[in-house]
């Protein structure tokens, strides 16, 4: 594993963790009426502290697309899955709670599962599938489930919702990353020229929006512990789906390393579930109710 793909994950991680609780503080406080909407969004950025949560997750960003240039997707993604591990650093500094056994599992859990996975799946590059069939096969299952979600989440009348927005989220984050290192390969290959011709980069911009409006809408509507655990177990899910599905990475195909693979990651998203709901981890302001406020407008 390359040192400075590690340095930059984790430092993109740092920044998504803190940016999220700051991002999530901010959008507890916005009215309902903005649920689900763009609204949102401009009425968040009157919030110093949210754009604050904004530019940290914004850096995190590039910090994580600059790992995915440099590093497979299936590499770079369950680092970034440690982003928890610094949401609940920021938490527990402000909230003053003890980790605790669930917090020293939570952080074996993940730890154990991200050092699994990548010894011993051994991600490593491979020809990427060029068959547009494949690409807009897996990113239209991945978006296809974000819509359905979001659409339960929206008309669901369960506690439930935000868990489920923040699953959408994740899974186009997933997508976003996938398309992030597309991006970067044209741009490499021909410029800008080669980058603005192709289709990428625009579905990045739309997914990445839409990615926005969904988590800043789960953050909005319930606790952060609620929220930041789907939001973190989906997106690596699916981008490693999209790295092994049309990227080109691969992974240890044996008996042995799948089985090590598929308990790394039954690990880390125990973990993050256990991380998340730990009790450093802000509460916030109730699940926002009565249940109409979240019903289509």
């Amino acid at each position: 594993m390359s040192v400075l793909v590690l340095t930059l994950a984790v430092s993109a991680a740092c920044c998504l963790g803190s940016g999220f609780v700051l991002q999530q503080d901010a959008a507890q406080r916005a009215p309902l009426s903005d649920f689900l909407s763009p609204r949102l969004l401009l009425d968040l950025m009157k919030v110093p502290r949210w754009l604050s949560g904004l530019g940290l997750m914004i850096a995190g960003m590039v910090l994580g697309a600059v790992a995915l240039g440099r590093g497979e997707i299936s590499l770079v993604e369950p680092l970034l899955a440690t982003n928890l591990l610094f949401a609940l650093a920021l938490s527990r500094r402000r909230t003053r709670q003890p980790l605790g056994r669930q917090g020293w599992v939570g952080l074996a859990l993940l730890a154990g599962g991200v050092s699994a996975f990548i010894l011993a799946g051994e991600p490593r590059a491979g020809s990427a599938v060029t068959d547009p069939l494949r690409h807009w096969l897996i990113i239209g299952v991945m978006v296809g489930l974000a819509l359905m979600l979001t659409t339960y989440a929206k008309r669901s009348r369960l506690s439930w919702g935000p868990v489920l927005l923040a699953v959408a989220a994740g899974l186009l984050y997933g997508v976003q990353d996938a398309l992030t290192r597309v991006s970067g390969q044209r741009f490499s290959a021909g410029g800008w020229t080669e980058l603005f011709t192709g289709w990428q980069p625009y579905a990045l911009l739309v997914i990445g929006a839409s990615g926005l409006v969904l988590v800043q809408s789960a953050f909005e509507t319930a606790p952060l512990r609620m929220s930041l655990p789907a939001l973190t177990a989906a997106e690596p899910l699916a981008g490693i789906a999209c790295g092994v599905g049309f990227l080109g990475d691969r992974l240890r195909t044996d008996t042995g390393a799948l089985a090590w693979e598929a308990a790394g990651l039954a690990a880390i998203v125990g973990g993050i579930v256990l991380l998340g709901l730990h009790p450093a981890m802000p509460c916030g302001a109730a699940v926002r109710e009565p249940e109409r406020d979240l019903q289509p407008r």
